[in-house]
């Protein structure tokens, strides 16, 4: 009996020394964190396959009068483009032609453009009937 517990005594005592290890390395998946960078596409699509929520403010227009409305609708926007985009070519070969280029306020249907001289250059100011203002300043060459 004794035997035995000097022998485990060794044991316990030498096995620490004969044990081995090895250094961890920590590599992250995450790209947010470090990790790979080509990673994201995968995880973004496996996070968008598991999403089971839908966005309530998304609709889905199946019907066939949704669809006609949605025709007219671009279509009336495609108009309202085109005619702004006529109005502009006017108004910008009237400003920046061969003349001086003149100060003033314009309006076209629901669209108010002023033009004035500023310190910086030549400033656009363009308002919209239902309050949206967009101003943009063309520099002085």
């Amino acid at each position: 009996m004794k035997r035995v517990l000097q022998w485990s005594c060794w044991l316990l005592l030498g096995l620490p020394m004969m044990a081995h290890g090895q250094q961890l390395i920590y590599r992250p998946v995450n790209p947010s964190f470090g990790g790979n960078t080509f990673n994201y596409a995968w995880m973004l699509s496996s996070a968008q396959a598991q999403d089971k929520l839908k966005d309530p403010s998304v609709q889905r227009t199946t019907t066939s009068t949704n669809t006609s409305q949605n025709t007219l609708n671009s279509f009336a926007e495609s108009l309202q483009r085109q005619l702004l985009s006529r109005i502009t070519t006017s108004l910008v070969n009237q400003q920046f032609g061969e003349e001086d280029i003149k100060e003033g306020t314009y309006r076209f249907g629901d669209f108010q453009v002023d033009v004035t001289n500023g310190t910086d250059g030549i400033i656009i100011r363009i308002t919209d009937g239902r309050g949206g203002e967009t101003t943009v300043t063309v520099p002085y060459f």
